[in-house]
């Protein structure tokens, strides 16, 4: 059982919006990174439609970017989950695990204007302070789309999260129980999307 992500968001945080999606194979979870994907890109046209903007809509609805926590123990989907949300997104290229590199950039070219996704993967991380030692920040203050697998390894530096993915085996077979929940109006928006 994954450790309850819940624990490490700072300071605690309401959750917004949950719900649950049976993955019962790969392809069900390629079909979900599809339709994140494209939550994300209409949640992203949304807040950056310069009409809806004008129309009385607050700046903090602007599209400031996305922490997305992937949890959940070795083999649960993180990676697979991270590659179709990639595919969604139009990379067409190599999607490479970071687990030795802490992260992975992509710049995407989309209709609403380029798109930074970052994926990372802090398993190899052994103390939260590593994490603050990578200078990692500044990717999560850039408006850019962040992918995190095993956030618990930051502790609690890396604060609320928009959106917790919590992947787990399902009890009844070889698929996958992904529980969402979301922390902000920009993850509740893009997981009613999903």
């Amino acid at each position: 059982m994954p450790v309850n992500p819940d624990l490490a968001i700072q300071p605690p945080a309401n959750v917004l919006l949950e719900r649950s999606f049976a993955l019962a194979d790969e392809a069900a979870t390629h079909a979900f990174g599809e339709r994140f994907a494209q939550a994300i890109e209409s949640v992203r046209e949304l807040q950056q439609n310069p009409q809806q903007r004008a129309s009385g809509a607050a700046d903090d609805q602007a599209f400031h970017g996305l922490q997305v926590q992937l949890v959940g123990d070795l083999g649960a989907g993180k990676t697979t989950l991270v590659r179709a949300t990639l595919r969604g997104l139009g990379h067409a290229g190599r999607v490479r695990s970071p687990t030795y590199t802490l992260v992975e950039p992509y710049v995407l070219e989309r209709p609403a204007g380029e798109l930074a996704l970052y994926h990372f993967d802090l398993y190899r991380f052994t103390d939260p302070a590593e994490w603050a030692d990578a200078g990692f920040r500044e990717y999560f203050d850039s408006g850019a789309i962040c992918l995190v697998e095993w956030p618990q390894r930051a502790g609690r530096l890396l604060g609320v999260p928009d959106l917790v993915f919590s992947l787990d085996l399902d009890s009844g077979g070889d698929g996958r129980v992904l529980v969402a929940r979301a922390y902000s109006e920009s993850g509740k928006a893009c997981l009613e999307r999903c």
